[in-house]
């Protein structure tokens, strides 16, 4: 659904046939701007209703990373199936320089994805695996060649 402060936005969109996530853009009233080391939710003017078992993933744009230091902050952001609001792109900056948001800028990509709901079991111990507890860098920095 657009909402009524972006009837003049364009619904999110693929910009190519190969790709994955759909354009949001922001539907700021005026220009804003994150500055460096700032973070904002940012309007996308578009509300969704997807499915039950799937998601929608806000997920930053490469180029604004790149050139800008922009991201999503909490990348990937979930959009749940029963969720109503608003979609917004939570940026950050980590850039040097401020970061100027017009109206109608590419902000962030929305990709629907099927997840599926896990029946927790508890258990009192594990199976073991090849990998133990091993975590946070324990498998090396370099990748090692298959013969």
């Amino acid at each position: 659904m657009r909402l009524a402060h972006a009837r003049d936005l364009p619904l999110p969109r693929y910009a190519t046939a190969g790709s994955a996530g759909l354009d949001l853009v922001a539907a700021n009233g005026a220009d804003i701007e994150i500055l460096p080391g700032g973070r904002l939710a940012v309007p996308c003017g578009i509300a969704i209703a997807l499915p039950e078992g799937y998601e929608a993933q806000v997920r930053p744009r490469s180029g604004l990373a790149l050139n800008h230091g922009v991201t999503v902050l909490n990348a990937p952001g979930t959009i749940d199936s029963d969720y109503r609001g608003e979609v917004k792109a939570i940026l950050v900056n980590f850039g040097n320089a401020p970061f100027r948001i017009a109206r109608g800028a590419k902000i962030a990509q929305l990709v629907i994805t099927r997840h599926e709901r896990a029946e927790l079991v508890e258990a009192s111990e594990l199976p073991d695996s090849a990998r133990g507890q091993g975590g946070f860098g324990s498998t090396g920095l370099t990748s090692t060649s298959v013969s």
